[in-house]
């Protein structure tokens, strides 16, 4: 199998780091969040990846020119194309009946192969791995006005989200109307509403990498030794 990663954005609200760079070219510790996700993905003993540029592609095109630790083919899909739009470009160029796909800029220790060997069984169009982020800030019991528990940045206990990490068909072109098209927008609802759209629940670590703090949060991890993404 084929991992299409989605790497076209252009990573505004961590501007500090991509002026210069797609944010999946952002480094924690010694490699790209695009590394970080192909390392995933390779402990399930996928190792071909299909990266869907946009803003600045030419810098990724660049990294990955003489790169040999995988199969990596970079394809502009455009500056303005929307998730969807990119996803929908890739398929009609590759033969795939199945394929996994994610974006470039969520960390997580998923196990790939479990959720691929549940999409196999349900023998839907799509599924998505739902998470369930940390808190951002500390969780405060109070009983009569006073403080009787306090738990710092604990993971949600209510509530998933799309933590990406899909397993998709083909097929899934047809709920894809084109470049201006974001994928978590109508085609994942008309999915839903067709009871196409499975959820792999995910327990353990799963990170966005959307501001300097969370970018530099998970540096932190990584120089510590404790990155959490890492599977071994």
């Amino acid at each position: 199998m084929r991992a299409i990663i989605l790497a076209g954005g252009l990573g505004t609200r961590l501007s500090e780091e991509t002026y210069n760079k797609p944010k999946p070219m952002v480094k924690v510790g010694s490699l790209t969040l695009l590394e970080h996700i192909m390392e995933t993905y390779a402990f399930s003993n996928i190792k071909e990846f299909i990266i869907a540029t946009g803003y600045l592609s030419e810098t990724i095109e660049k990294y990955f020119k003489d790169f040999t630790k995988y199969k990596v083919t970079i394809m502009y899909t455009g500056e303005e194309t929307q998730t969807g739009g990119r996803l929908k470009k890739v398929v009609e160029q590759f033969p795939d009946e199945m394929f996994c796909a994610t974006y470039g800029d969520g960390l997580a220790n998923i196990d790939i192969d479990k959720s691929i060997k549940f999409h196999l069984q349900h023998k839907k169009i799509a599924t998505v791995t739902a998470v369930r982020p940390q808190a951002r800030f500390g969780r405060l019991t109070i009983e009569n006005q006073k403080v009787v528990r306090f738990d710092e940045k604990l993971q949600l206990e209510e509530g998933w989200v799309n933590g990406g990490f899909f397993v998709l068909n083909r097929n899934i072109i047809d709920y894809i109307d084109g470049d201006s098209s974001p994928f978590e927008a109508a085609p994942l609802k008309k999915l839903t509403m067709e009871s196409q759209l499975m959820a792999f629940q995910h327990h353990g670590f799963w990170s966005p990498v959307d501001t300097l703090r969370e970018k530099n949060e998970l540096e932190d991890l990584w120089v510590k030794e404790k990155a959490p993404w890492l599977i071994v």
